[in-house]
């Protein structure tokens, strides 16, 4: 059988080198014949296909019949929505190609694989909500100490300097420029109230 594999880690600071090395042992222990390895290094499971580079070419290779199997670490490894772990099904099924979680050991060659994979996408979006929910929590303790939360406050010289220039009707791009920033930077202190 001929098995893709699909690594993914969601920072750079994580490897994908226990994936591969449990993914190459089983595929050796069961005779499958690894064709082609995809690896989104330090690309969250939250973020869609257009983001995923490699997860979208595995797909994309999947319907030109490029492999039988792909093969993962984790259902959390291909996403966090149960909407796009479905769809992710529903694409490999319509190509004729298998899914195989080795954490999960799931194979979809089977029924009770496909329905315990479905299973899984639930809580893989039930995880992700708990997640966001911390975050959230996380946020409104620090808002509650007092602490800034986002992105960093346009600093008063740079928002001073963006209005006065905006007085003399210098454009965004010529701001950014006499200031060392980025538009956006401009976009935002000019938002911000006059100083």
């Amino acid at each position: 059988m001929r098995v893709a594999l699909y690594l993914r880690v969601s920072t750079d600071e994580q490897t994908v080198e226990n994936q591969r090395r449990d993914l190459e042992a089983v595929a050796a222990q069961r005779g499958w014949e690894v064709v082609q390895i995809y690896d989104d290094n330090g690309i969250s499971g939250a973020k869609g296909r257009e983001y995923r580079r490699q997860f979208d070419r595995l797909l994309k290779d999947a319907t030109r019949g490029r492999f039988d199997m792909v093969a993962a670490w984790s259902v959390d490894r291909l996403g966090r929505s149960m909407r796009d772990l479905i769809g992710f099904l529903d694409e490999l099924r319509a190509a004729n190609v298998n899914l195989y979680l080795h954490r999960q050991a799931v194979d979809t060659t089977t029924p009770a694989g496909r329905a315990l994979f479905q299973m899984l996408g639930v809580f893989a979006e039930f995880e992700r909500a708990l997640i966001v929910e911390r975050v959230k929590a996380g946020m409104s303790r620090a808002k509650g100490a007092g602490k800034h939360v986002g992105r960093p406050r346009v600093p008063e010289k740079v928002r001073r300097r963006a209005h006065a220039y905006k007085a003399q009707a210098w454009s965004g791009r010529r701001i950014a420029a006499e200031l060392g920033v980025s538009e956006s930077t401009v976009r935002r202190a000019l938002k911000e109230s006059r100083p």
